[in-house]
């Protein structure tokens, strides 16, 4: 009998460490949803939140693999958004039409799916597989819903340590993609923001560069070579926003400028010069009212100051010149050299070319002319 009683306590202690242990497990994975939902929201960029998505998917589920499907109501298609593993490329080439494979049954359905015997079910695509030569074991697919709209799905593939996907996977998963459609949901509204603002910015330029008859297209212009330049540079994404900004934005000060000035068909007498050099304080001041432009207000005010302290408004030299103004510099001359105007020809892009070539290192930042330079003869500027 006491044998008996000392059995039934091992079992119970066992028992009881057992579920101890799963709700140790539990808690963690808790945590981990909890940790990866905050890396998830703690970014606008579109890019960065389906990448993060699929990597929080995968570290959550302990897979493999996995992807992340976007729906295209265009093509009526979820495409491979992004795809982690060796296999990452020849996966994203790959569409699946609404209703096929497990992803397109779930996306059609709009309900989650565990499959861990995949080569007995008929929904499931075996497309991927043979394109890709992966062996899909089990597979783990959520739908992914803004308000109620299937948006995409989101999937792990193959557990590791052999294991299979459970009701608690599904759970987690479930409550990650919750929080996958509000960070895309979130990004996707940032991005038309940032894409009005860029139109509104636009609209304002040209309205501006309308009362100056002989400089059409000239902020268009000046936007690209600064960007195009820019590459050459390697400037982060972030500093592309800003520098896209300031070059569209460059010359807003002219409409604090006479149109008496502006429209005058000849050479501007020294009075006129003096006047119209005066768009660089005006555009600035006219930003620096709007605080979350700050960033851009070097570009706006600084665009005509020159590494030998000969420009315009502070005379600024060398490094003192912030490199986003550099930019623009160049950018801005080039096109005022191959423009037209009513008292002269424009240059022709060779001839443009040499003359900045020739002002680099007291005019120009030799950097930035050679970052320029090789935008011009690969052909896109």
């Amino acid at each position: 009998m006491a044998n008996k009683n000392h059995q039934n306590k091992n079992v119970n202690l066992n028992g009881w460490m057992n579920k101890f242990k799963r709700i140790e497990e539990k808690t963690k994975k808790l945590a981990l949803l909890s940790r990866l939902g905050q890396i998830l929201n703690s970014t606008l960029d579109h890019k960065d939140v389906r990448r993060r998505a699929m990597e929080a998917a995968t570290q959550l589920m302990e897979a493999e693999a996995g992807s992340l499907l976007l729906f295209d109501e265009e093509k009526n298609q979820l495409y491979f958004e992004v795809a982690l593993g060796d296999q990452e490329e020849a996966i994203r080439k790959i569409p699946l039409n609404i209703g096929e494979g497990i992803a397109g049954w779930v996306a059609q359905k709009g309900e989650p799916l565990i499959v861990n015997t995949p080569e007995k079910d008929t929904r499931f695509f075996k497309g991927v597989d043979d394109r890709t030569e992966f062996k899909t074991r089990n597979i783990i697919c959520v739908p992914v819903k803004v308000k109620e709209k299937t948006i995409g799905v989101l999937e792990a593939i193959n557990k590791k340590k052999g294991e299979e996907f459970n009701e608690e996977d599904l759970s987690l998963l479930t409550s990650l993609a919750d929080q996958v459609a509000i960070a895309l949901d979130n990004a996707r509204l940032y991005q038309e923001l940032e894409e009005m603002f860029f139109q509104t910015a636009e609209s304002l330029a040209d309205a501006i560069e309308k009362r100056d008859p002989y400089t059409g297209g000239h902020t268009q212009r000046v936007t690209k070579y600064s960007l195009t330049t820019a590459r050459y540079l390697k400037k982060k994404p972030v500093e592309m926003k800003w520098l896209k900004i300031s070059a569209v934005l460059h010359d807003i000060g002219k409409i604090g400028i006479d149109d008496q000035i502006l429209r005058k068909p000849d050479r501007l007498d020294p009075e006129e010069y003096n006047a119209i050099k005066q768009h660089a304080d005006m555009g600035a001041e006219i930003i620096d009212h709007i605080k979350q432009l700050k960033n851009i207000i070097p570009g706006v005010k600084y665009h005509h100051e020159q590494l030998d302290g000969t420009g315009y408004p502070e005379g600024l030299k060398g490094e003192k010149i912030p490199i986003i103004a550099k930019i623009v510099a160049v950018a801005d001359t080039y096109d005022a050299m191959t423009t037209d105007r009513p008292y002269r020809r424009g240059l022709s892009k060779e001839l443009a070319i040499k003359e900045l070539r020739r002002c680099s290192g007291t005019q120009f930042d030799q950097e930035v002319f050679e970052a320029f330079a090789k935008a011009y003869e690969k052909g896109e500027i």
